[in-house]
């Protein structure tokens, strides 16, 4: 059985888990519905996560892109398939890019009363992830996988999104 700290609020007849919440970030999704190693090492991830009992819940991001299924649905039976329940493992399966990963996420963080969000993505991308998540009001912070090597197109990518974050007046009030 897996341990959480668990607290009474008063006036509160149940108890409220206040570990952190996984959020997987989407990547891309290849032919034939198979992960992209991006999206395989997140899914990966957040389930080494929730079996250490690091996270209580895992949500999956990420809506449908070129193929079919979405982002998330791959997540989820990548997190199912390593051992994780269904019932630990939310969608939000409609966004396109990091800041709808994480603003379309935050109904489903509100449902199951997260406090604070553990964000599951590669470490290039981290930073600019959690200062959208700052920006939105969440308390987050992020837990990367391994990669084997950091490819300059990756750098060259998210160099790219922060460029275009900041022109778009996103990183103004930071």
């Amino acid at each position: 059985m897996r341990q959480h700290e668990i607290v009474f609020q008063s006036g509160m007849e149940n108890p409220v888990d206040h570990s952190p919440v996984a959020v997987v970030l989407g990547a891309r999704v290849w032919a034939g519905g198979q992960a992209s190693p991006s999206l395989r090492r997140r899914a990966e991830h957040a389930a080494k996560l929730w079996l250490a009992s690091r996270v209580r819940a895992i949500v999956a991001c990420g809506g449908e892109g070129a193929m079919p299924p979405s982002e998330a649905e791959v997540i989820r039976q990548i997190c199912l398939e390593a051992g994780v329940p269904e019932g630990a493992v939310f969608l939000e399966d409609q966004s396109r890019t990091t800041e709808e990963n994480l603003l379309f996420a935050r109904p489903v963080l509100d449902r199951v009363g997260a406090r604070s969000i553990v964000i599951v993505t590669d470490p290039y991308h981290a930073p600019r992830a959690r200062l959208i998540a700052r920006k939105l009001g969440v308390s987050a912070t992020s837990d990367c996988p391994k990669m084997p090597s950091v490819r300059l197109k990756f750098l060259l990518r998210e160099t790219g999104a922060w460029i275009l974050y900041f022109l778009r007046g996103n990183g103004a009030r930071l």
